[in-house]
């Protein structure tokens, strides 16, 4: 008898510990949801800030200046005049490039004419 008494004590205990178990979790569930939504909204301006740099083929530091001026919050108005400037000094790296290697230019004779070509307006 004194068996069939402890063992009913612990079952109903196990239970009210099972059913208590799972109220805790959804109160708790229930807090991040804020944070889940400005992660979400970070996580969409993310996406559209790169798939902006893709279009625009924006790499290295004009990529990360790009993207550091569209995930502020002024960025949007900002961000179409730095990637202009990055791609017109990309253009001129490309240019001097071309130039330095139709002339054959090497070592401290390319940096000379690099540095002049980058330089002039």
């Amino acid at each position: 008898m004194k068996k069939l008494i402890l063992a009913l004590s612990l079952t109903s205990l196990v239970g009210l510990a099972a059913a208590a178990t799972p109220a805790a979790p959804a109160a708790s569930a229930a807090a991040p949801a804020p944070a889940a939504s400005a992660a979400s909204a970070q996580q969409n301006k993310m996406k559209t800030c790169n798939a902006d740099a893709k279009t625009k083929a924006l790499t290295g530091d004009a990529r990360k200046d790009f993207m550091k001026q569209c995930l502020s919050a002024t960025g949007v108005a900002a961000a179409p005049e730095a990637a202009a400037s990055a791609t017109a000094q990309q253009s001129k790296m490309k240019t001097c490039n071309a130039d330095a290697k139709t002339k054959a230019l090497a070592g401290d004779a390319r940096k000379a004419f690099m540095k002049d070509c980058l330089s002039a307006k």
